[in-house]
């Protein structure tokens, strides 16, 4: 992995070694939104962020999924603004790092090559996430596009996909380590079980490598309604029956499955700590429905807390 400068970027990151990596994700607002609109978004997204005290934020790059399962979307897919494209139009606010996903599937080279050479590092961060499925038509293959930056822009630190629930994920860890990735970021997590056998054996085969393991971080997002429910199963999210169950017949889904977010990273957290393991929490809040978003940001502020973090500055 190229030389890189110690930037903020680099910094977010050393974070994890030292008690937490904390992010906050959202998606873009959808193509079809008016500029006016976006910016009042934009607003109220950033008014929302200067309350919490995280190191970063993360733009996701949707994709349809729809090759990866044949069931029917419970949502449907609708086109987002490109999130290098939003970070740089309307999040000049935005003075933290931001990490942009790369569906890299959906660029072609060349345009994966003129973001890479016009980003900046010392603000940007990325992740790049492969083809949903191994069917699905591609411009760029994920081996592709991680050879292509580790040439044009070395220094932009690469993240990549962690997927908990896959059986020998640890191997695939070590795999795009290997290919310049200086951190991970899991699918959201529902079964902290699972988290912990792919860290364990993540940590451990680092170590019999003589590898420094890299950090983890780990996603939670609540979940509103059954229909909710629905879509993370939907998106191949591991939901324990028993917890399914209790979502599922509980007076208020939205309380039972923050209490639940909270109760894993609770147990993750002192895990990653006991284990030497870096990690961190990206809160996801990707609903539209208000008190979802304001449940994203309590957790978000409660995680905080966790992690030992004091008072934002002003």
């Amino acid at each position: 992995m190229g030389d890189h400068n110690d930037n903020a970027t680099d910094r977010m990151l050393m974070a994890g070694a030292k008690g937490g990596v904390l992010l906050f994700g959202i998606t873009p607002p959808r193509l079809s939104t008016a500029p006016e609109r976006i910016r009042e978004i934009t607003a109220a997204t950033l008014a929302r962020l200067n309350f919490l005290d995280v190191d970063g934020l993360a733009l996701y790059d949707i994709d349809d999924e729809s090759d990866r399962n044949p069931a029917e979307r419970p949502f449907p897919y609708l086109p987002t603004i490109d999130p290098a494209t939003y970070h740089a139009e309307y999040l000049g606010e935005w003075t933290r790092p931001a990490v942009i996903y790369r569906c890299v599937g959906k660029y072609t080279a060349a345009e994966l090559r003129t973001w890479m050479q016009t980003a900046d590092t010392g603000r940007v961060l990325s992740v790049f996430v492969g083809a949903s499925s191994k069917d699905k038509a591609v411009r760029t293959r994920l081996s592709q596009a991680q050879t292509l930056r580790d040439g044009v822009r070395p220094d932009l630190l690469l993240g990549g996909v962690a997927i908990t629930e896959r059986p020998e994920e640890h191997l695939r860890l070590l795999a795009k380590q290997e290919a310049g990735c200086a951190y991970f970021i899991s699918q959201v997590v529902y079964n902290a079980d699972a988290v912990k056998s792919m860290v364990s054996d993540y940590y451990y085969a680092c170590r019999e490598r003589q590898l420094e393991p890299k950090p983890v971080v780990f996603t939670l997002s609540v979940c509103g309604s059954v229909k909710t429910l629905t879509f993370l199963k939907w998106l191949g999210v591991d939901i324990p029956r028993w917890l399914e169950n209790s979502l599922r017949h509980a007076d208020d889904t939205l309380v039972e499955s923050y209490q639940h977010c909270l109760a894993n990273a609770r147990d993750l957290m002192s895990f990653c700590r006991k284990l030497g393991m870096p990690f961190g929490f990206l809160v996801e809040s990707v609903s539209i429905r208000k008190v979802e978003i304001e449940a994203s940001v309590a957790l978000a502020a409660e995680l905080s807390g966790l992690l030992g973090r004091g008072q934002p500055s002003a």
